[in-house]
């Protein structure tokens, strides 16, 4: 099926920058900006051109009948975004024992334009002590840039003006809030 989907990103225009070291065989996949459904396509696309195996987790409406078996063939895990369930030390288990052990997700959370991110992408990796991928998706280029990785130090607000922020205010055609907010040390 990756045959599938890396000849629809080509054909459709797509492209990939820069290059995942092969080294990295655990990782969350951080993936910026979350704007349109087309993402997920894209995200697929971008995965079959990096022939690697990556999980993602995506917000559990998804995964409800008569179409949620789709989503977890293309290897999803479904996520309660609005309840506070132990996401976190979960996924950090399953990394553990799984033979996935490269997730992707939306920092974003939603399509919308937010404040700030949610913190679970960066705690999981922190807890797992695996790094964190950051890839964009550049619509104006329609390009997904690979923009490094890094270990998480714990400290969040550094990492996020260290590493986060340079690279993610490079992408065309997206400026969200919470750029902004954590360029000015606004976390709320």
């Amino acid at each position: 099926m990756n045959y599938i989907f890396k000849f629809f990103f080509k054909i459709s225009g797509w492209k990939f920058e820069g290059n995942i070291p092969k080294e990295i065989d655990t990782a969350i996949f951080a993936v910026c900006p979350h704007n349109t459904w087309v993402d997920f396509f894209v995200g697929l696309g971008a995965r079959a051109h990096m022939g690697l195996k990556i999980g993602y987790l995506g917000k559990e409406e998804l995964f409800r009948p008569p179409f949620g078996f789709i989503f977890r063939l293309l290897g999803g895990r479904p996520v309660k975004r609005f309840e506070s369930n132990n996401l976190v030390g979960d996924q950090i288990d399953i990394i553990k024992s799984s033979s996935i052990k490269m997730f992707a997700l939306a920092p974003e959370g939603t399509r919308k334009d937010v404040a700030k991110l949610r913190t679970g992408f960066y705690y999981i990796a922190f807890g797992a002590k695996i790094p964190v991928v950051m890839l964009a998706f550049d619509f104006d280029k329609k390009s997904v840039v690979y923009g490094g990785n890094f270990l998480p130090s714990g400290d969040f607000k550094n990492d996020m003006k260290t590493y986060f922020v340079p690279f993610y205010k490079t992408i065309g055609g997206f400026q969200k809030s919470w750029i902004q907010n954590y360029e000015n040390d606004i976390f709320e």
